[in-house]
């Protein structure tokens, strides 16, 4: 496993089919998946596919990270940078298990990860999307620094586009 970052309370580590079972876990949670448009994993099998074809790390040298608690060093979600060559824009992401909200990881990540992103990689602009309704959302991405840009459709619910340097 290939560590990317480190955070005061976290490690950002590469994905490996061996967190397919938090991976399963993490989107059969309605709560958790409401405002990202994905639909939760059929099957444990389903999420070990997945990781197992997930080649933005090969193909674009970034993509969404494993955050591992230093504390007891158990998978919380996951925050990264994810290429979208339909648009050619890198956006940031963040999910994490419930017990996890309103602790500061997201933020935590994500800070860390925008960092990563515009200073060792020299992304600019990175974007954030979030539907309107998603407010924790919203509001990890004015925390980390972001800009809100405008408006879009977030399959067929308003949405806000946030970025960090030049569109």
């Amino acid at each position: 496993m290939k560590q990317i970052l480190e955070t005061e309370r976290l490690f950002l580590r590469e994905l490996t089919t061996n967190d397919s079972t938090n991976f399963y876990e993490l989107n059969l949670n309605p709560k958790v998946v409401e405002f990202t448009g994905d639909k939760p994993f059929a099957s444990e099998i389903e999420a070990r596919e997945f990781l197992e074809n997930y080649t933005d790390y090969s193909r674009n040298g970034y993509g969404r990270w494993a955050a591992i608690t230093k504390a007891d060093h158990k998978f919380a979600g996951w925050c990264g940078l994810k290429y979208d060559a339909s648009v050619n824009e890198t956006d940031i992401g963040f999910r994490f298990f419930e017990h996890h909200w309103n602790k500061g990881f997201a933020t935590e990540s994500a800070t860390a990860c925008l960092h990563y992103g515009i200073t060792q990689l020299g992304l600019n602009p990175i974007v954030g999307r979030a539907m309107a309704a998603n407010t924790g959302s919203l509001r990890v991405l004015e925390k980390i620094g972001m800009v809100y840009q405008r408006e879009f459709d977030f399959n067929g619910q308003k949405g806000a586009i946030f970025s960090k340097g030049q569109l």
